[in-house]
């Protein structure tokens, strides 16, 4: 198990290793070199050697990268004069607001999609599979940019029950303080989950009934629900942690457009904004943050699936 994990981790370091190189290459192929995105293209050449000079922009690459990487493992993303202020302080306010939007979205579509897909496995090939199944499929070919705007026009401006902006606070206390409006984010992010998180539990949960075990305790004469809920769920569960891991970049990468059309005061604004504003330093810290995230769930995700199945551990 120790061994598993570790390759694991070693696994996920590199990941990150390499997301970070692409990132600073990217960086240096900006025409003019960050000193002129920042200083503008009237800058002097004094300006741009001054500042080159000062932010170590002046160091052979190699220093460079290492200096960066050794910023990233203090959280230092260096400094965005857009917003005149440290990287990593904005990010550390608005960290916290994008991991409680993505944590209720994947626990909404985990809790709403597990009993769909149960029941569609159960039913398979009947009418009501197939209204879910074209109900999923719908789902899971709108972006969240279409689906936003959808809930908006019929919840908060039709029928005004919910708000059509995301909750305005400074803190995730706020936030939540704030269901009202925090139920649309959610609910837009979370609907492709739960169209892919059905379909994988319906074919799951259909493997399952498939099994003999499970025609062995048919003839013992277990009834239906006990077949369903006392041995087959709890085998079918087992690929949907996968399954939820696999996601998280989806996830997360559909945050960063609901909380533009929300807009919601989260990670995925601030990089739109930085993107629009020029702003590499956030562009940048946003976009190592973000993978991070991605990284240690996908890493999470298969460490709890090793505990649970024994078999993948040695596989």
């Amino acid at each position: 198990m120790i061994g598993y994990v570790l390759r694991r981790i070693l696994q996920a370091v590199i990941v990150l290793i390499l997301v970070t190189f692409v990132v600073f290459l990217l960086v240096h192929l900006i025409p003019g070199g960050e000193a002129r995105e920042v200083l503008g293209p009237r800058a002097s050449a004094a300006s741009i050697a001054q500042f080159n000079r000062i932010n170590g922009l002046n160091l052979p690459i190699w220093e460079q990268y290492w200096q960066l990487l050794d910023g990233y493992l203090h959280f230092r993303f260096g400094y965005s004069f857009k917003l005149n202020e440290p990287v990593g302080s904005v990010i550390a306010n608005r960290l916290p607001k994008t991991l409680v939007l993505v944590g209720l979205a994947t626990l909404l579509a985990i809790i709403v999609a597990i009993p769909l897909g149960v029941y569609q496995g159960a039913r398979r090939n009947k009418p009501s599979d197939h209204v879910l199944s074209l109900f999923s499929l719908f789902a899971y070919s709108m972006p969240s940019f279409y689906i936003g705007p959808i809930l908006i026009l019929y919840f908060a401006i039709d029928l005004h029950w919910f708000s059509y902006e995301a909750p305005q606070g400074q803190t995730v206390g706020s936030i939540l303080a704030d269901p009202r409006a925090l139920f649309l984010p959610v609910l837009t992010l979370s609907l492709i989950s739960i169209a892919a998180f059905s379909r994988f539990m319906r074919s799951s949960m259909m493997d399952q009934l498939n099994e003999d075990y499970v025609r062995t305790a048919l003839a013992k004469g277990a009834s239906k629900r006990r077949l369903l809920y006392g041995h087959a769920l709890r085998n079918a569960l087992l690929p949907i942690i996968t399954m939820v891991g696999l996601s998280l970049p989806q996830i997360v990468g559909g945050a960063f457009i609901t909380e533009s059309v929300f807009n919601f005061p989260g990670m995925g604004l601030l990089g739109i904004d930085a993107i629009f504003q020029d702003d590499v330093p956030t562009l940048v810290g946003t976009v190592v943050v973000a993978t991070v995230a991605t990284v240690a769930g996908s890493l999470i995700a298969d460490v709890l699936y090793s505990l649970l199945d024994p078999r993948i551990r040695y596989s």
